[in-house]
């Protein structure tokens, strides 16, 4: 038997309550679930990571009713590895999700982390990266310079239809990756499915609230104000060609984000036998049944929809089978 805290385990849903926005049941069809709440429509996957104001609400409990962020500090070499703790302490650097955008999100962008720590004492900022499950439309940046003035002024006017206007509007389909730096403008239309794997923060800037349960004025600035706040926001133009640049289709397995991505987190697609070296991970089964094999022996099967948390303590993995799954991982350690 192996010793405890070695296994991998396969987590149930975590679902955080009474969300802003419409969604959730994607998650429990992708899960083979029982239907969820109409306002979950978020899955915090692994997560050492709270809502913000609302800790631990967002945090993963292992079975033992631990809380996942309580058992790292606790046992960081066991979960992430000495060469993880000695660069980067007790912390994941990740923060997973699954999201079902029951109703297309507002615009919103996510703050660096030099802004982050300097007005937000926080210990990252939040780029991130999506993997497109089912179809439908992202907007992406904006398409001409905006004036920081003329910005505020539509966030305070609420003029929502014009801001997308403004934004290049992109199709997406099952096995895209997109990935959003930050700063960047963007939303998630409705519809859309999708694996997300970013910073371990909650930090949104806001500038769409209307038609939304909640307080955007309030709520919308992290409690910076808009002034400051907006500073985080990317105001230059894009070309086509660069917002295409951050959206690619994914044919093959190994990693699936662009290179600029590779400071933040990992993301890789695993279809056929493949053994991946120790390290604290996420897997996600996208669909057929696949095997996950740990060095120390332990087996779980890996069935469409499942989710699993795996310590580097599990030793090497070996994924054998006939399907897909995405395996998330903190960034590397140089």
């Amino acid at each position: 038997m192996n010793a405890p805290g070695t296994d991998p385990i396969l987590l149930p849903a975590n679902q955080p309550a009474d969300r802003f926005y419409r969604g959730g049941s994607r998650i429990s069809d992708f899960r083979s679930a029982p239907a969820a709440d109409p306002f979950t429509p978020e899955d915090w996957v692994g997560s050492t990571t709270s809502v913000r104001g609302h800790a631990p609400v967002g945090q993963t409990r292992l079975p033992d009713g631990e809380l996942l962020a309580d058992a790292v500090c606790r046992d960081p070499l066991g979960w992430l590895g000495p060469a993880h703790v000695e660069r980067f302490g007790a912390d994941t650097m990740l923060l997973v999700k699954l999201l079902d955008a029951g109703q297309r999100l507002p615009i919103h962008a996510h703050p660096g982390g030099g802004f982050a720590a300097e007005h937000l004492a926080a210990a990252h900022g939040k780029a991130e990266a999506w993997y497109i499950l089912t179809p439908g439309t992202v907007y992406l940046g904006l398409r001409e310079p905006i004036h920081p003035v003329e910005l505020r002024d539509l966030v305070d006017s609420q003029q929502t239809e014009h801001m997308l206007e403004l934004m290049h509007a992109i199709d997406v389909a099952p096995n895209d990756t997109v990935y959003v730096p930050p700063g960047l403008l963007h939303a998630i239309g409705p519809g859309i499915l999708l694996a997300e794997v970013q910073e371990p923060e909650d930090l949104s800037i806001l500038l769409e609230w209307t038609g939304f349960e909640l307080d955007g004025a309030a709520d919308g600035h992290l409690g910076l104000g808009f002034e400051l706040a907006l500073g985080a926001v990317d105001t230059n133009g894009r070309s086509r060609e660069h917002i295409r640049a951050l959206v690619r289709h994914v044919d093959s397995d190994g990693p699936v984000l662009p290179a600029a991505s590779a400071g933040y987190f990992r993301l890789d697609r695993v279809s056929r036998s493949q053994t991946l070296p120790a390290g604290f991970a996420i897997v996600i089964a996208l669909e057929g049944s696949m095997t996950l094999t740990t060095e120390r022996g332990a087996v779980l099967e890996l069935a469409q929809g499942t989710t699993t948390l795996v310590p580097f303590a599990a030793g090497a993995l070996s994924i054998d089978g006939h399907g897909a799954v995405l395996v998330a991982r903190p960034p590397v350690v140089h």
